[in-house]
């Protein structure tokens, strides 16, 4: 019994804790993610203006649109697909935001699978 007058206060004090979420100060803007594959470090760059994104990755660069479903979620698609995989819509939602970062979640449109990384703001639009 004591413990469970111990943990109480720690509980309630856990669920009010909401994370930061300023989803608007990043829809438009400058933006970097890198991520690991197979040990190798990757970067993409891309710069986002509310509906379209310009992103380029190892020198090439593609652009998708993007549909807001909320100010913290929204559906890319590949404007230009050159396969299959590429054809299929991806969901971002936007789980965490800081200064000049957000963590999101992201996964095929569909699928239970989601994978999660950190964004960061170079700049904002011009």
């Amino acid at each position: 019994m004591k413990k469970i007058i111990f943990l109480l206060p720690l509980l309630l004090l856990m669920s009010c804790y909401n994370a930061e979420r300023n989803c608007k100060d990043f829809k438009t803007g400058k933006f970097k993610f890198e991520y690991e594959v197979d040990g190798v470090k990757k970067t993409t760059v891309f710069e986002r203006k509310d509906s379209i994104e310009i992103e380029t990755f190892e020198g090439k660069t593609d652009t998708s649109s993007i549909r807001w479903v909320s100010d913290c979620e929204y559906i890319l698609r590949k404007i230009h697909p050159k396969n299959m995989a590429e054809k299929k819509a991806i969901t971002m939602k936007i789980l965490t935001t800081s200064k000049n970062s957000y963590i999101f979640e992201f996964g095929i449109v569909g699928s239970d699978e989601k994978q999660r990384g950190t964004v960061y703001k170079l700049a904002d639009s011009k």
